[in-house]
């Protein structure tokens, strides 16, 4: 993954966003929720951040290499290890699903960390991956911002398409996509229903089978 000073330094600033747009954060986990296989399930989330997601989605453990989001993690209950998408901490065969939310845009290249969260997954796993596309209206304004910007400056943001690519490369098979975040964050009121689809959203998710 790329530098994580930038976490280190305002991981305040960067947990206050969720606080800022409370809706627009409900609507993702609605949405992700909707994705995560039903009952008894072990899973990890992958550059999880300051936990927010996984908190909110029951998920118990994952990775995240800034260390201070990794401190707000643990502060939510979450056990979370000091590593990259690209070198998990963990043996092979031992998960039912993989979540990467937004980390993406931070990875130094898709296809390894793809690799390696197959890797980790049982044959009957699966991997979801929500991220801001390119194109949409959201990842536009991020663009624009990116030399204003704090946290967007080392982002890299990708098509659908190129995520998917990068996600049958990796040994992933039945994609299928769901899209949520339809208006400007700040129009946000309510919690917007996903739908099926990638053409709309500034919040895509994909979700592949192990091969």
């Amino acid at each position: 993954m790329l530098k994580t000073e930038v976490f280190d330094k305002h991981a305040k600033e960067y947990d206050a966003w969720f606080d800022n747009y409370p809706f627009v954060f409900q609507s993702e986990v609605e949405a992700l929720k909707a994705l995560l296989p039903i009952g008894d399930s072990h899973g990890i989330e992958v550059g999880l951040g300051s936990g927010r997601f996984a908190k909110a989605l029951g998920i118990k453990e994952g990775v995240e290499p800034a260390e201070g989001l990794r401190e707000m993690a643990l502060n939510r209950g979450i056990e979370v290890f000091d590593a990259t998408a690209e070198h998990l901490p963990y043996k092979d065969l031992r998960f039912d699903f993989v979540l990467m939310t937004s980390c993406v845009s931070y990875l130094d290249g898709l296809l390894p960390a793809f690799k390696e969260a197959n890797r980790v997954l049982r044959p009957s796993g699966s991997i979801i991956v929500g991220f801001i596309p390119r194109d949409s209206f959201l990842g536009k304004s991020y663009e624009a911002k990116r030399s204003q910007s704090t946290f967007y400056k080392q982002a890299k943001y990708y098509t659908p398409e190129r995520v998917a690519e990068a996600l049958r490369r990796a040994g992933f098979v039945s994609l299928s996509y769901s899209q949520t975040v339809f208006h400007p964050l700040h129009r946000i009121g309510a919690v917007e229903q996903a739908e099926e689809g990638h053409d709309k959203g500034s919040f895509v998710m994909i979700k592949a089978a192990k091969k």
